[in-house]
């Protein structure tokens, strides 16, 4: 069994910083965690505009708080991000996500995260042999 509270991972190697201010990730599972899957809780400032694209992996996002706009970059659609509101990239989506408010976000990822990713150019993390 793991329990796992925010203030052991906070200021650890698994709090991770977007290099250019876009979101504060909490890692709580990570690969090395044997759990299949990995989950963070993600925290996206006010005002941002980050588009990301998950060649790699497939994510699933709960919002616990805030507002924001995620748009699909593929269909042009517009989806109302706020609390108890999910959504998932099932397809590799490519998406861009505005951030009305601060956002809190609790998302799942698989393949699970090894924990060192930060976001390429393309908005993808890389795999392993990458």
């Amino acid at each position: 069994m793991k329990v796992v509270s925010l203030t052991e991972v906070e200021g650890t190697v698994r709090q991770v910083e977007c290099p250019n201010g876009g979101f504060t990730s909490f890692r709580f599972l990570l690969e090395k965690d044997g759990m299949g899957f990995s989950m963070t809780k993600t925290v996206i400032p006010a005002g941002r505009t980050e588009t990301w694209h998950y060649k790699h992996h497939l994510e699933a996002c709960y919002c616990i708080s805030g507002k924001a706009i995620l748009i699909d970059n593929e269909t042009k659609e517009y989806y109302s991000i706020q609390p108890d509101t999910m959504y998932a990239l099932d397809k590799n989506d490519s998406h861009t996500f505005m951030s009305i408010e601060e956002t809190v976000l609790i998302c799942v990822f698989n393949p699970p995260l090894t924990g060192l990713e930060v976001h390429r150019e393309d908005g993808s993390y890389a795999t392993k042999g990458e």
